[in-house]
Order: structure tokens, then sequence, then C-alpha cells
């Protein structure tokens, strides 16, 4: 049975899968001439594939179980569960993805759920930016006329938008039903970058607007676990995880770039840099958590994702079991 190596999003360029589609690859000596020094940064990126796969499944597994058993939900919570969800099936398929007997057919239908995770996760992280946006520009507002299911009909309506997506695109490549639409696949390639740079100009914008808020102007705001996770999440997005749908994209655009590949790291790269962002949004919620009056306190994780969800500034609300009755429980 022939190994199996992660090398970029997918197959090898020798495939008919094109470079979104294909994230493991056979690496033998018939297929590729490459120097043994390739092959050990390959297989080192490999076995980094597989840490960060583990360590961000447990993690969101985690987060997801919380949110959804053991916390009351409110508004935000509500976005965070939804991006573990996201999260976690984006890791779960670079993990699948990497089993050595995995038919190029399931393979297909595992990119479809890649897309849907992939695009909805950043969608969602959007939705959360944008929303603790508007609770700071219109507080009064967001409190008293807000509906009260916001928070899920929008994840609703981004998960569907995003499945939506992934079957045409799924569909007219060839992946569900291999009937390739050359026209129609490129078309959904270009719907798909502009909704990446949609949501790229949304966090920026939306992030801007909050830092400035609270740390400029005569009406600031007081920073609160929320914020920083807010912040953090949107800068490990921008850094880690845009760069997969970006260079995808250019790759469609511009064609295979081999001149600049070195080893074939650019799709490695790309693809490992997703897994980190993917696999750092739990670590950051318990991280943030455990912070309290500038030191770390080892707490259940339960309440520590109480405390890291908490809106409030540290010396004026304290921690509280559920939210109060402004935030009503939310559905999923």
């Amino acid at each position: 049975m022939e190994n199996r190596s992660i090398s970029g999003d997918f197959l090898s360029k020798d495939s008919n899968i094109s470079t979104w589609e294909t994230t493991i690859t056979a690496l033998n000596g018939s297929t590729y001439n490459v120097s043994s020094h390739c092959e050990i940064i390959v297989q080192s990126i490999f076995y980094l594939f597989i840490i960060f796969a583990l360590v961000g499944i447990a993690g969101n597994a985690i987060v997801m179980w919380i949110l959804g058993f053991q916390l009351c939900r409110n508004a935000f919570s509500v976005y965070i569960l939804n991006l573990a969800m996201a999260d976690f099936l984006f890791l779960s398929f670079f993990f699948i993805s990497t089993f050595p007997f995995i038919s190029i057919y399931v393979y297909s239908f595992l990119f479809v759920v890649k897309k849907l995770a992939y695009v909805s996760g950043l969608s969602i992280l959007s939705a959360i930016s944008v929303e603790r946006c508007l609770s700071v520009l219109w507080p009064i507002w967001y409190r008293c006329q807000r509906p009260r299911y916001t928070s899920a009909v929008t994840c609703a309506l981004l998960w569907a938008l995003s499945l939506l997506l992934s079957l045409l695109h799924g569909a007219a490549c060839g992946f569900l039903f291999n009937n390739l639409d050359s026209f129609q696949c490129q078309t959904l390639n270009y719907f798909t970058a502009s909704w990446l740079i949609v949501l790229f100009v949304v966090l920026c914008v939306s992030s801007l607007t909050l830092l400035v808020r609270i740390f400029c102007g005569s009406q600031r705001i007081p920073v609160t676990r929320l914020c920083v996770i807010i912040v953090l999440t949107v800068l490990f997005s921008l850094i880690f995880g845009f760069p997969l749908g970006i260079y995808y994209h250019l790759v469609k655009w511009f064609g295979d770039l081999d001149y600049a590949k070195i080893c074939n790291l650019d799709n490695n790269i790309v693809s490992l840099l997703s897994c980190v962002n993917s696999c750092a949004n739990p670590i950051i919620y318990f991280l943030i958590g455990s912070i309290r009056h500038r030191r770390f306190q080892p707490k259940s994780l339960k309440l520590l994702l109480q405390r890291a969800l908490q809106d409030t500034p540290e010396n004026e609300g304290g921690e509280r079991a559920c939210p109060r009755k402004t935030e009503e429980r939310e559905p999923l």
C-alpha cells in the first residue's frame, strides 16, 4: 500500500484534481523526483498536520460539548459553538485524509465537507466581529431592540450559503457526479473568491472599529475577555486562515506557479496554516478564560470557557452560571 503525505491542498500536479481539492498525495520514487531534503521537509509537515489536527479536534470537541450541553447559550456563545463545529469538520477532513485506504470517490466527497467547513468558519467569524461591533456602536439598540434569535438565524443562513456553494462547486467541477463543466466551475471559483474578499474586508473594518473604540476617542469601552477573544481569533484568521483561500484562487487565476515552488512547500504551508488557525481557537478560549487579575489560574474547562465568554469587565460583573435576563438562552 502506497505511503501518503501532505502535499499542499490535495493530489499531485499530474492528477486531474485541482490544488484546492487535493491535500494528501502518494509519495514514492516513481511519482516524484524529489531530493531527500524535500522528503524530510514534507514528512515533517505531514506529522505537524497530524498533531495540529488531533489537538484541534479534541479542543473543538470540548468546546462543542460545553457550549452545547453544559452552559446556557447567549448571543455570542451561539456563534462560538457554530465556529467550533466548522473548525471540527475542517480538521476532521485533514485527519481522515491521512488514511492511506481512502478512495478518490470518498476523497471527492470529503472535499465538499472541507470547503463547507472552511467557508462557513470564516463567515461565522465575520458575523461575530460584526455583531460585537454593532453592540459597541449602538449599545442601546443592541440590548433593547435586537431580535432574540439573531445569532441562530444568522448561523443557519451562513451554513446554508456555504453548503449551497460547496455543493454547486462540487457538482460543476466533477467532484460529486463526475460531470465537469469548466465554465460553471470557473464561475463558482470567482464567486467564492469574491465572497472571501467580502469576508476579509468585513473582518478588517469591524475589527479596526472595535479596536478604535477600545483604545481611542473620548468614549472608550472597557476591555472584556470577549473583546480580547474576538480580536485574537480575527487576527489568527487573517494570518493563518485566509492564505489557503487566497493561494487557491491565485493559482486558479494565474496558473500553476511552478517557478515559485520549492519542494511544493507553498501548498504545504498554506494548508498547515489553515490547520493552525482551526486548532488555535479553543486554545485562545481557555487561555483567556484562565487569566484572572493578570495571573493564570487553572480551573475546570467549563469555568474557563464561561469566563472567556464574559462580556463585562472583570471588576464589575464577576462570574455567573447563566446569562442575565437580557441575554436569554438561544437555540443552536
